[in-house]
């Protein structure tokens, strides 16, 4: 039988406050770096370079880079600084404490960065639903309101659509397969090469 890559879309798992942190965070570097850079004396250009070079990607990896992916074959999660992809037959369990992972067969614990626990929401969410004012005076009364349905945090609620898509596809053929994890150099090379030379910088004082 083919197993050929699932064409189905991805639906795609992004914290959009992460993503606005990381845009300010980038911004401000860029304001203060560029200053730095052209107006700065002496040593000052060369740590403001050092210093941008290990903390854009930093930024990058922990703010805009975090991402879930999931389609009808496989599960990818994008954090700081790995990639992973576990089809769905690979996948065991997800678990939502005060934070989100996701367990592959082996046991191995891969936590979901882009899906952030908000216990805040969390609260906000389980609070019983005000109820509905009556009818005024001279007005037919309102209808009964209808039993409220349960209320999830939208971290829960992203989790819940992970583990019903884990639910109706880890038997599929197409979703078998080994989990795959790879490196983020494009993350680590820059921000390794930023600390050695503000070290050196640093060091030669």
């Amino acid at each position: 039988m083919s197993t050929r890559p699932s064409t189905s879309p991805d639906r795609i798992y992004r914290s959009p406050a992460g993503i606005a942190g990381g845009v300010v965070l980038l911004a401000v570097g860029a304001w203060l770096g560029a200053d730095a850079l052209i107006s700065g004396a002496g040593r000052t250009p060369w740590l403001a370079l050092a210093a941008l070079l290990l903390a854009v990607p930093l930024v990058v990896a922990f703010t805009l880079r975090p991402a879930v992916f999931g389609n009808e074959d496989r599960l990818r999660v994008r954090n700081p600084f790995r990639d992973i992809t576990l089809p769905w037959g690979a996948v065991a369990s997800f678990r939502s404490g005060y934070s989100n992972e996701v367990f592959d067969e082996a046991g191995t614990k891969y936590q979901l960065w882009s899906i952030p626990v908000s216990l805040r929401a969390r609260r906000k969410a389980q609070r019983p639903a005000r109820p509905r004012p009556a009818g005024r005076r001279g007005q037919p009364p309102m209808p009964e309101a209808q039993e409220p349905a349960v209320r999830r945090a939208p971290a829960d609620h992203s989790m819940d659509e992970l583990r019903e898509l884990h639910a109706s596809r880890a038997q599929t053929p197409a979703a078998q397969g080994e989990p795959a994890v790879r490196w983020a150099y494009e993350i680590i090379v820059p921000a390794v090469a930023g600390a050695v030379l503000l070290g050196v910088l640093i060091a030669l004082g």
